[in-house]
């Protein structure tokens, strides 16, 4: 008997692992509030010089024939100029002239059209024109405290416990989320919001990981994609808070921030992760929360057998495992034609799907319509699509919904091209198409990854694919600010990159209910054979468990 067969006698996921699983979802919503409140938080509101004489708190509207004095039309854009205004002496006398100014010059204040927003960080920090780039950074300097967080607290979970990381994730992402809030500069704003990113990371995977060892691998599937829809419900979440709290964007920092503090209560209640324990020698622990699990189940067994199965399963097994491994290093990735093509293939598709998926998130504001309710809509689409892949994964195949998500993105992302402007709604419409079919993607890239590669490189694998997802994270902002160039160029970026890895990640076999290799030499000898299917009675990787976490 090993541990996976001690849990399913115990409860596959009985009464406890439910109650606990519960609270640890949790986290996830957090985790969206602070990666999607940049939308709001970073606003970008119309905007236009301030003129001469004007007060900071006048108003944005200003008669046409004022407009038409005062600044250059913008034909690329469509609308008078934001960032120039005409370089004279602006009297009455100009004024009733009719005749504009020759020259221009770029303005350094503006005033803000605040009927929706009436305060954000882009209109404190003055992040325009050419400190437009300023708004990407800090939401790219976000993803890079992800991608920070992702490493440093992956690392530490292993070395002092999931559980402690959690704690001190908790403890971060409330100092430096309030920090944000009394920030009265940019690069203090920024810095604090790279802590924040790291923090996301180290609350989700803890969190996500104690989850995970604590069910077996029948239901590993459907509780790592359970808890994305948590993420979703944080989605929504955050359009709300930003309702709530727009009328000042320090306030809506404070009030998504402050409930992060509820998490500190887990430490009571919320068990360290039995695998981690028995793996550092803590078998005196580890048995008394398994003691527990069997009281709360309703599951009478001995804490003799309990001793037996953990000695066998932790102590015994590995060496084993460990002996009979041959050691592989970064560059067994690329070392073979087979396996080099998966690698370039696998850390393209991570990369495509996390820079579509947070640049359609964090650009609904470029759609048009209520800011407010398109966001929504970006948030609610999610709920089918991970429906649909708790459906089809194991039925249809990973390759037919990872590649057909892909296409059908891609073309739904090209087709606004073809859309009237003043077809605002047509627009949102396929935007959501694609956001849909990018979050279903995504949600299957991680399962995919691991049954790609062979056993020796899987952890590497994943990591490099996960490496590439954060530098997607961190390119998406820049991305979005093309929108300044032109309205739809980051829309046809997005579906460019999709239909294109799309199409070419049909290249790849599928691996559903099919053998994995343990070696590189396997790998080659069963792409040779074109993988030949063997029966299996659970899903073909723990992979399955682990889906996506690191998009969170």
């Amino acid at each position: 008997m090993t541990y996976d067969d001690l849990l399913h006698k115990i409860g596959d996921f009985g009464k406890y692992q439910k109650r606990i699983y519960f609270f640890l979802c949790l986290p996830a919503i957090s985790c969206a509030l602070h990666k999607l409140a940049g939308v709001f938080i970073l606003a970008k509101t119309d905007h236009r010089c301030q003129l001469p004489g004007e007060l900071d708190n006048a108003s944005y509207t200003l008669p046409i024939n004022i407009m038409n004095m005062s600044y250059p039309f913008d034909y690329k854009l469509d609308h008078f100029s934001s960032c120039k205004m005409y370089d004279t002496n602006f009297t009455d006398a100009y004024y009733s002239s009719n005749i504009p100014a020759n020259h221009t010059i770029n303005c350094h204040r503006w005033v803000y059209d605040k009927e929706t927003f009436q305060n954000t960080a882009v209109m404190e920090f003055n992040l325009v024109c050419d400190r437009a780039w300023y708004k990407g950074t800090a939401d790219s300097m976000l993803m890079v405290g992800v991608m920070l967080g992702s490493i440093i607290f992956g690392y530490l979970s292993d070395r002092i416990g999931r559980k402690n990381i959690f704690t001190i994730s908790v403890w971060l992402q409330g100092i430096a989320g309030c920090g944000m809030a009394f920030t009265q500069e940019y690069w203090s704003f920024t810095f604090l919001r790279v802590l924040v990113g790291a923090s996301t990371s180290g609350l989700y995977l803890a969190a996500y990981v104690i989850g995970l060892e604590f069910v077996s691998p029948k239901y590993r599937m459907v509780v790592g994609v359970v808890i994305q829809m948590f993420f979703s419900v944080g989605f929504l979440l955050t359009s709300a808070f930003a309702y709530a709290f727009h009328s000042n964007w320090r306030y809506f920092q404070l009030a998504i921030t402050i409930p992060t503090l509820f998490y500190t209560t887990y430490h009571w209640f919320i068990p360290e992760s039995v695998r981690w324990l028995l793996a550092n020698g803590k078998q005196e622990k580890a048995v008394k929360i398994l003691q527990k699990v069997c009281s709360v189940n309703g599951v009478d067994i001995s804490d003799k057998d309990i001793i037996e199965v953990l000695e066998c399963d932790f102590e015994k097994k590995p060496i084993v495992q460990a002996d009979a491994q041959p050691k592989a290093s970064f560059f067994d990735l690329f070392k073979h034609p087979v396996i080099l093509k998966r690698s370039i293939i696998i850390m393209l598709l991570w990369f495509v799907n996390s820079t579509a998926y947070y640049g359609l998130s964090w650009s609904t504001s470029n759609l048009g319509g209520n800011q407010f309710l398109v966001f929504n809509l970006a948030g609610i689409v999610e709920f089918p699509a991970y429906t649909f892949l708790l459906l089809t994964l194991n039925k249809w195949g990973r390759k037919i919904n990872i590649s057909g998500f892909l296409i059908l993105a891609g073309l739904a992302l090209l087709t606004t091209l073809a859309i009237p402007k003043t077809n605002t709604w047509l627009v949102i419409f396929f935007a959501m198409v694609a956001k849909l079919a990018i979050t279903a993607s995504y949600g299957a890239v991680y399962v995919y990854t691991a049954e790609q590669f062979p056993t020796v490189v899987r952890n590497m694998g994943l990591g490099v694919g996960s490496f590439f997802a954060r530098i997607g994270g961190i390119v998406a902002p820049y991305i979005n600010n093309t929108a300044d160039i032109w309205i739809n160029m980051p829309l046809v970026i997005y579906g460019g990159l999709a239909l294109l890895v799309g199409a070419w990640s049909l290249v790849l076999p599928e691996t559903l209910n099919r053998k994995l290799p343990d070696t590189i030499e396997d790998l080659v000898a069963m792409s040779e054979k074109k993988y030949k299917p063997v029966l299996t009675n659970e899903p073909a990787t723990n992979g399955e468990a682990n889906k996506d976490k690191d998009k969170y």
